[in-house]
C-alpha cells in the first residue's frame, strides 16, 4: 500500500487491500477509470450495449474496469482491449477464472492489466467476490450497471461504489425481464 505504483484511489479507502498483485501494464492505474458490471447470463442486447459503451469510453480516454466474469464484464473488457482495460480477479493472478474467459484473461494480461488482492495459487471462493467488487468500484470514478438481477454481485458493486462516493449509473430495462430487476431497483 505504500508503493508509488499503488493506486491512489484505492489507498484512500478505509478497507484498502494491503497488497495487490499485478500482471500487465501498471500505467493504466494512472488514467481515469470507469467500471462496467452486469449479468453473467446477459442478453445479446446487453452484451452489445456493454461493448459499445466500453468502446466509446475507451475512445474518450477512460480505462474500463470490471471483474472478468462472463456476460457483461467480458463484453466490456473485449471492447476496451485496444484503449485500456483492467480486470480485478477474485483469485490469484496465476489462476484462470472463469475458464471460458481464459483467452480474454491472457489478452488483458498482455495488453491491459490484471489485479488481485488474493495471494497466488488459491482458487476463487465465494467470499472473495464481494471483496473483489469493492476494488472494481474503488478504482473507478463511477460504475455503470447493465442487466443486474435482484440478487447479484453487480448490486454489491453498486452499493460499495455509493459508499465510496463514486457515481452509480444504471441502464434501465424491461420490468418484465428478471435480468433487470436489480438494476431497475437502483433507479
Amino acid at each position: 500500500i505504500g508503493d508509488p505504483e499503488y493506486p491512489a484511489a484505492l489507498a484512500a479507502l478505509p478497507d484498502a487491500p494491503p497488497l495487490l498483485s499485478m500482471l500487465g501494464d501498471p500505467a493504466l492505474l494512472g488514467r481515469p477509470t470507469l467500471a462496467i458490471v452486469g449479468a453473467r447470463e446477459a442478453s445479446l442486447a446487453g452484451r452489445q450495449f456493454a461493448a459499445e459503451l466500453s468502446s466509446a469510453l475507451g475512445a474518450s480516454g477512460f480505462v474500463v474496469a470490471s471483474g472478468l466474469a462472463r456476460g457483461i464484464d467480458a463484453a466490456a473488457h473485449e471492447a476496451a482491449l485496444d484503449t485500456g482495460t483492467l480486470a480485478v480477479l477474485a483469485c490469484g493472478i496465476d489462476k484462470v477464472y472463469p475458464p471460458q474467459n481464459g483467452r480474454l484473461q491472457e489478452a488483458i494480461a498482455a495488453r491491459g492489466l490484471i489485479l488481485s488482492e488474493v495471494a497466488l495459487e488459491p482458487p476463487p471462493i465465494a467470499r472473495a467476490f464481494p471483496r473483489r467488487n469493492r476494488i472494481v468500484s474503488g478504482l473507478s470514478a463511477g460504475i455503470v450497471v447493465i442487466e443486474a438481477a435482484a440478487r447479484s454481485g453487480s448490486l454489491i458493486t453498486a452499493q460499495r461504489a455509493a459508499e465510496q462516493g463514486r457515481e452509480v449509473f444504471v441502464v434501465p430495462g424491461s420490468p418484465m425481464d428478471p435480468r433487470y430487476a436489480g438494476s431497475n431497483s437502483l433507479i
